[in-house]
Order: C-alpha cells, then structure tokens, then sequence
C-alpha cells in the first residue's frame, strides 16, 4: 500500500511539471531564423584618381597657302604623314550611379608623348615638313551601363586641346618652325573593372579630331631662301587627327559606404 501511494504521488507531481511546461511554451514566440546578411554590390558613385599607359596614333595633311606673306594660288600641296608612338599621363574624374545600372559622370585627362611623323614636300624638293603631337588633354562627359555589378561600360565624348610642332628642313639644316595648340572634340569609350572596394582597371580608345586651321612658319635664319630668323616663312593650313589606345588604373574614393541591415 505504501509502495503504491508513493507512485501515485510520483504520477501526479510528473504530470503537473509537464502541464505547467506545456502552458510556459505554448506562450513562447515561434522561433523565426534571421535572415542572412549578404554584401551591398558595389557602388561606382565617387570620385577617382590614376595613371594610363598606352599608344597614340597621328595624321597630317599640309597645304601651303603662302610663303613670306604672298598668297599660293592655288595653295602647294605639302603631303601628308602618319606617326606613333608610346604615350602615357593620368586622369581624374567623379561618376554618379542612378536608375540601378546606369552611371553618368565627367573626367579630365591628360596624356603626353612625342608622336613624331614626317614627309617629303613634293613640289620643294629637298625640303622635308616634319610634326610633334607633344600632348593633349580633354575633358569629356561619361555615359556607362553597369553589366555585372564589379564592370561597367562607358562611351565618353567632349572637348580637347593638343600641342603640336611644325617644321621644315633643307636636311640636315632646319629652316623653319613654330608651335600651335589646336582645340578640338573628342570621343571613345571602354570597359572599367573594379577588382577591389576602392580600385579599379580600365581599357578604351579615344579618337581625337582637330579639324583643319591655318598657321604661321617663322625662318630659323639658318637657311637664306626662307629669310632672316625670325621673319614669316611658311603659311599652312594643317589638318590634325589622333587615336588613342590606352589602359590605366584608378583609386576610387566612395562617396558613402551602403547601409547594411543588422539583427
């Protein structure tokens, strides 16, 4: 009899702690897993600096429209060249990321490097025109796509200025010369890759077009048919284009990191 007292208070104490924990977890919350926390994709929205390297292509087309200030007519046909050459310089810029994949932005770049080229003129002969494209600079607006979140390509198109010598020799005598900065338009475009948070490595190609513009030759003095140094020898008018093919890097510097949930 007491045996089975003692079990019966053993049942009913059990059942009493399993009915009070049954009551405790049905008023719990139902356990839900937090969400996992992914990466933010990369932003292309901030400024940038770097270098690039590359080559650069020159052509030339010269007419003599005078000599000494008396008018050609019709104007000498001096002939044309074609140079290159390694070029090399940097850039600076910002971008804007809008509308999900698009990106927008304005960069200013300069690259230097003497393209050298030359030709015989035909109608002088013995006389060689010679031409150094010594640098250009543009400043152009930036329209990309970004077609994975780390690469995006671009189309880009404004505004350029080239420094360029001209020059005429009796060989090995140089008998005239003078420099002209040339303003012009220029497009291109490329594919940037962000490989890191904050660098990134581009390739594209530029085609630079000057247009055609009339300049003044000045005598050397060192050689007596084009007069004393100094005085006005040749008159031209000079077409100038260029290309580009260049790679480079850039250290980008983010406007703001993107927020990222916590739990």
């Amino acid at each position: 009899m007491i045996r089975s007292s003692a079990l019966v208070s053993v049942t009913v104490a059990a059942s009493t702690i399993l009915g009070t924990y049954s009551s405790l977890a049905a008023d719990l919350p139902a356990y839900t897993k937090a969400p996992p926390i992914y990466a933010p994709p990369p932003s292309w929205s901030g400024c940038y600096l770097g270098g690039n390297i590359g080559a650069g292509w020159d052509s030339t087309y010269d007419l003599g429209t005078a000599f000494g200030g008396t008018p050609f007519a019709p104007p000498f046909d001096y002939g044309s060249s074609h140079g290159s050459s390694i070029i090399g310089g940097g850039q600076i810029g910002c971008d804007n990321q809008f509308a999900s994949n698009w990106v927008i932005g304005i960069q200013g770049k300069a690259d230097f490097g003497s393209i050298r080229s030359q030709n015989p003129v035909l109608p002088f002969p013995g006389i060689t025109a010679a031409y150094e494209l010594k640098n250009t600079e543009d400043i152009t607006a930036r329209l990309g796509y970004v077609i994975v979140p780390t690469v995006l390509a671009y189309v880009k198109g404004g505004a350029a200025w080239s420094n360029i010598n001209v020059s005429a020799s009796a060989l090995p005598t140089l008998a005239e010369q003078a420099n002209f900065t040339r303003m012009g338009y220029t497009i291109g475009g490329g594919v940037e890759w962000k490989f890191a948070p904050n660098w990134s490595v581009f390739a594209e190609y530029n085609y630079f077009d000057f247009g055609t513009k009339s300049g003044n030759l000045f005598s050397t003095g060192l050689v007596p048919a084009f007069g004393n140094a100094g005085a006005l020898a040749d008159t031209v008018s000079l077409r100038l284009h260029s290309q580009q093919a260049i790679a480079g890097v850039n250290y980008r510097f983010d406007w703001g990191s993107p927020v990222v949930a916590k739990y």
